[in-house]
């Protein structure tokens, strides 16, 4: 089933419907198969549609860790923490900073 939506997701990219959801809806359906560098790539993708999707950077730093890039987690979930903190959306703030200290606090970020 999954490989399926991927493929009908990576079939829109490219095309009048691609944009920030795309990427971000084809990101995650990566991330839950365990593709977790296709995965970033989706999910940087989607920032670059929308700088102000909170939960594209709160699961690109996700992607990143999961792919053992923790420097790579640690700067997405700045990026979101900034943009969720402007945007005034307090609970994916809350959530990327606490991903955010876990990193730091192990020297990897």
């Amino acid at each position: 089933m999954n490989d399926a939506l991927i493929a009908g997701l990576r079939a829109q990219c490219g095309g009048p419907r691609d944009g920030a959801l795309l990427r971000f809806s084809l990101g995650n359906a990566l991330l839950e198969r365990g593709d977790h560098v296709a995965a970033a790539d989706e999910f940087r993708r989607a920032v670059q549609f929308d700088s102000n999707y909170s939960a594209a950077w709160k699961l690109l730093g996700k992607a990143c860790l999961a792919g053992n890039d923790a420097a790579g987690a640690a700067e997405a979930w700045r990026q979101g923490v900034a943009v969720a903190r402007e945007r005034g959306d307090k609970q994916a703030e809350k959530e990327m900073t606490v991903f955010l200290r876990r990193v730091e606090s192990k020297g990897e970020g």
